[in-house]
C-alpha cells in the first residue's frame, strides 16, 4: 500500500494469516497434497536435505515415528540393565534434583560411599537422563513420587530448591524412606513442625526408624575431626570465632529470594551454626544477631551479619558471615580458644596450633570440606554398619530452628 507499518503489526498480520491457512487445511477446504513431492523418514533426513538441490523438489515432508500415548507420557525411563539387589541389601538411593552441586559433588560422594545408584529425578527429565547415564543410575524420572512408590529404594537424597525440601522430606518419611537433605531442612518454623511430626509418627505408628540426615558436611572434614580430637578432655568452655568471607551473590539469584531460597543465613550460614554446635558439643542456650544497617544502594543486608551463640556448658561462639569481602582473603576461617592455647583452621586446607600441647600443624594437599565422609557416614548408618545416626535428629532440629529464628530476626532488623 506504499505505507510503512510497525513491525509488531506486520508480525501480527503474518501470524493471523498463518492461522487462517492452518484452519483451511484442517477443514479440507485447502488441499496441499499436490504440493508434496517427496516423503522421507526422519531417520533419512540427510537424503531429504540433499533432495533440496534437485529441480523436481517442491514440498518435502519428514515423517516421524508414531508412539503410543502411554510411552510419550512415561515419567520414568531405564538407563541400563537393572542390578539384582538382594532383599536384605540397603543403601539403594534415589536422588531428587540434578543440578550442578548434585552432579559434581554430592552424587560422586555417594558413589564413593558405596551407595547403589537407582533413580535420578529432575523436573524436566533432560538433566536426569544426562547425569543418570554419566553417573551410573539405573533409571531417570521426572516425578519424585515414582521413587517413593519403589519398594527397592530405601533412601531418598533431596537436592532440589530450598522451598520444596520440607514437603519432599515429609513425603519421603511417610513413604518409609531414609532421607538425606542437602541443607536447609526447611524455610519456616511451621515446616520444621511438619517434619518433626512426620518423624515422630513414623516411630510410633509405622514402627519405622528413619535416618534423617542434613548435609552438614563440614563437621565431617578431616581437619575438623582433628580439632574435635584435640578438644577431647578439655576442662573449660570454648571461645569459637568463625569468619566466613562468603562472597557476593546477585540480588536476583534464587537463593536470595526469601520464598524460594530462604536467603543466605538459612541456605548457607546454617553450616556454621551447626559446626559451632558440634565443636562445643553442648546445646545452644541463647543467641543474638545483627546485620549491616540500612545503607543507600544496599538492598540485602542480612548476608552481612554477626551472630553470637551461647552454649549450655558456658562456651560461646561468634559467627561473622560476610558477603562484602574479597577473594584474596580466606573464605572460611575457624578459631578455637581454650586452655591458654588456640587452634586456627584456614579454608579446610591447614590447621595450626598456637601453644597447643603436642600439636603444631596439619595440612591437606587439597581442600576437603567433608562431603565424602558425610555421605559415607550416612550410608553406613543406613546399611546398619553404624549403630547411631551420624547427626542426632534432635541436633538437626535444634540447629534448624535456631537458624530460621535468626534469619527471621535479621530480616526484620
Amino acid at each position: 500500500l506504499g505505507q510503512d507499518y510497525p513491525v509488531g503489526f506486520v508480525r501480527w498480520t503474518e501470524r493471523r494469516n498463518f492461522e487462517a491457512v492452518l484452519d483451511l487445511i484442517s477443514s479440507g477446504v485447502l488441499n496441499v497434497g499436490p504440493l508434496i513431492s517427496h516423503h522421507f523418514s526422519i531417520d533419512d533426513a540427510i537424503s531429504a536435505y540433499q533432495c533440496l538441490d534437485t529441480p523436481d523438489a517442491l514440498g518435502i515432508v519428514l515423517d516421524y515415528p508414531k508412539h503410543a500415548d502411554e510411552s510419550l507420557r512415561s515419567s520414568i525411563v531405564e538407563l541400563k540393565a537393572l542390578q539384582d539387589s538382594p532383599s536384605s541389601s540397603a543403601g539403594n538411593i534415589a536422588v531428587v534434583g540434578a543440578g550442578n552441586y548434585a552432579s559434581r559433588v554430592l552424587i560422586p560422594a555417594f558413589v564413593k560411599a558405596g551407595a547403589t545408584m537407582k533413580t535420578i529425578v529432575s523436573s524436566g527429565g533432560v538433566t536426569a537422563f544426562h547425569h543418570g547415564k554419566k553417573l551410573g543410575f539405573e533409571k531417570a524420572a521426572t516425578d519424585y513420587k515414582e521413587v517413593l512408590k519403589d519398594s527397592v529404594i530405601d533412601t531418598v537424597v533431596i537436592v532440589t530448591r530450598h522451598d520444596v525440601h520440607a514437603k519432599q522430606t515429609v513425603d519421603a518419611i511417610e513413604a518409609g524412606k531414609h532421607v538425606f537433605i542437602e541443607k536447609p531442612l526447611a524455610l519456616t518454623a511451621t515446616e520444621l513442625d511438619q517434619i518433626e511430626a512426620a518423624y515422630k509418627k513414623s516411630l510410633t505408628q509405622q514402627g519405622f526408624s528413619p535416618i534423617i540426615m542434613l548435609g552438614f558436611n563440614r563437621r565431617f572434614s578431616p581437619l575438623i575431626s582433628t580439632i574435635k580430637k584435640l578438644l577431647k578432655g578439655r576442662r573449660e568452655p570454648l571461645s569459637i570465632v568463625m569468619t566466613i568471607n562468603a562472597g557476593k551473590i546477585p540480588e536476583e539469584h534464587w537463593t536470595q529470594d526469601v520464598e524460594v531460597g530462604g536467603g543466605r543465613i538459612i541456605g548457607e550460614a546454617c553450616h556454621f551454626i551447626d559446626l559451632a554446635r558440634f565443636l562445643a558439643d553442648s546445646p545452644i542456650s541463647g543467641w543474638n544477631a545483627m546485620c549491616m544497617g540500612e545503607t543507600p544502594g544496599i538492598n540485602i543486608r542480612d548476608d552481612k551479619a554477626v551472630m553470637s551463640l551461647r552454649f549450655a556448658d558456658g562456651s560461646v561462639a561468634s559467627i561473622q558471615y560476610l558477603a562484602n569481602g574479597g577473594k584474596a582473603f580466606p573464605k572460611e576461617r575457624i578459631e578455637v580458644f581454650c586452655g591458654d592455647a588456640v587452634l586456627q583452621m584456614n579454608n579446610f586446607r591447614a590447621l595450626r596450633g598456637y601453644g597447643w600441647p603436642g600439636f603444631k600443624i596439619e595440612k591437606n594437599t587439597k581442600q576437603d570440606k567433608g562431603q565424602v565422609n558425610c555421605a559415607k557416614a550416612f550410608i553406613h548408618s543406613v546399611q546398619g554398619r553404624s549403630s547411631t545416626a551420624p547427626i542426632p535428629f534432635s541436633e538437626i532440629m535444634e540447629v534448624s530452628r535456631i537458624t530460621v529464628a535468626i534469619a527471621e530476626f535479621l530480616r526484620k532488623s
